[in-house]
């Protein structure tokens, strides 16, 4: 069915319909569309659009479709979409009332409107998605206790740092994605319906009322952009897409930390997979998929703003192509959160084997370093001091500790500095990766993430 047949005096190709049709993906919206079909009647009802009866006979055939959708008895008979799915229904249960369910609204901010609502709830369950895996951060954190391991910069060993401050790292930043999906429900929570296709109504709507029926925060503010407006569909593919990047780099630390070369981490089995040929493999494909499906995230974003980037006001169907990669980004990443999540709960970290990795004299340079600064020595000048120390070591094979307790500047004082775990005791800075500062850090974070916990329950 169509809701356009009348302009046309033959029907639609089958090329045309087989291009152009859409149930096969937006079914997925059938809630919303009944949803804010529901309140668009109540609107109705309340402009006297509607009489009480005509909206009662309404309302109840939506809840027969609503039923017949959850039972999955709802039957397709060559629908456009699944607006015209439903209102089809309808009709064919309320009779000629039926016919009055699309007034004074368009498909255009009918589409919109559902669009909006999902959202809404997908971005309400990705944030859950997320404070659940901060949550396996943070018991990885608080269980590491002053563990330490080599921090990198280009891939090289740099610094010891705690375990803690490590998972800690991840945690943050998944805490601005928080701040992002909480940031964007905002300017998704407006209602567009009594847009009509993009000039309003002649018809005396309340699409103040129909928004609040909708638990929308307001209603649009220009009906020419509420039906062309996809910013929002833009902006939650961003979010997802930074995500999905946040989830690659721990990802990509896991693939490294599983081999045998690292030996830092051995996944459980349930979360690894083994090779149809090699017996001996045990492969981290969840960190592997994690790192390589962040490329269709990022071409999902691109692509979505390419369609937007050319468009006229108002409405175009090239819209209709913002549906399939919110999708598909939404269902990555929310595979990818709570599997990389049961990846690391069930993770068995080589604590030992940090440790004496991180243990190399050479990785306390920087801390000889500030050492001598405190000695009133340039920095500058310190740091030259200890390259020459530490290429000395490397040239003569004399082990670092001897080259210090004999260097005038340095000497049996500096020793500290070299033994193993020295430089994480001497660390002070707040936000370092010192024992006092990674335990306010822990403090900190766990009360945000509290926080932040209870601001997303509070939208329901």
């Amino acid at each position: 069915m169509t809701l356009w047949q009348g302009r046309f005096s033959s029907t639609p190709a089958d090329e045309l319909m087989a291009f152009t049709e859409s149930l096969s993906f937006d079914i997925r919206l059938w809630r919303q569309d009944i949803f804010g079909s529901k309140a668009h009647v109540l609107g109705l009802k309340e402009s006297k659009i509607l009489t009480p009866l005509e909206s009662e006979i309404l309302l109840g055939a939506l809840d027969q479709v609503e039923r017949e959708m959850e039972e999955g008895n709802f039957v397709s008979q060559g629908d456009e979409d699944i607006h015209s799915a439903i209102e089809r229904r309808v009709t064919e249960i309320a009779g000629d009332t039926g016919a009055k369910l699309h007034t004074g609204r368009s498909r255009n901010d009918q589409v919109a409107t559902d669009l909006r609502l999902f959202v809404k709830g997908a971005l309400k369950g990705l944030a859950r998605d997320v404070i659940a895996l901060e949550r396996v951060l943070l018991d990885l954190a608080e269980s590491a206790g002053d563990t330490y391991l080599p921090g990198y910069t280009h891939t090289q060993r740099a610094q010891p740092i705690l375990v803690a401050h490590h998972m800690l790292a991840h945690g943050w930043a998944f805490m601005r994605d928080l701040e992002r999906i909480a940031d964007a429900y905002k300017r998704v929570d407006v209602s567009p319906l009594g847009a009509g296709a993009l000039g309003g109504s002649t018809l005396p709507l309340k699409p103040d009322f129909v928004a609040s029926k909708l638990e929308f925060a307001g209603r649009f503010r220009n009906s020419l952009d509420a039906v062309s407006d996809r910013d929002f569909v833009a902006e939650t593919l961003f979010v997802l897409a930074t995500i999905g990047i946040h989830l690659s780099r721990i990802g990509e630390e896991i693939v490294l930390w599983s081999t045998e070369e690292f030996s830092f981490v051995r996944l459980d089995d349930a979360y690894s997979t083994g090779s149809s040929m090699l017996p001996n493999k045990k492969n981290p494909d969840i960190a592997e998929l994690s790192r390589g499906k962040v490329g269709r995230l990022i071409g999902n974003l691109t692509g979505m703003l390419a369609t937007l980037k050319g468009l006229p006001l108002s409405y175009n169907r090239d819209l209709q192509e913002d549906k399939e990669p919110l999708f598909d980004s939404l269902d990555t990443v929310t595979l990818a959160l709570k599997a990389t999540a049961g990846m690391l709960a069930t993770a068995n970290f080589d604590y030992a084997t940090m440790k004496a990795a991180a243990d190399s004299e050479a990785l306390v340079a920087i801390d000889l370093a500030e050492f001598l600064v405190m000695k009133g020595i340039p920095f500058r000048k310190a740091h030259g001091i200890v390259g020459g120390i530490i290429r000395d070591s490397v040239e003569r094979r004399v082990p670092i500790s001897e080259l210090v307790a004999a260097h005038p500047q340095l000497g049996i004082e500096a020793l500290e500095i070299v033994e193993p775990g020295g430089a994480i005791r001497r660390r002070v800075t707040p936000g370092g990766s010192g024992i006092e500062a990674v335990k306010d850090q822990l403090v900190e974070f766990t009360e945000r993430l509290n926080q932040e916990s209870k601001s997303f329950e509070d939208l329901g």
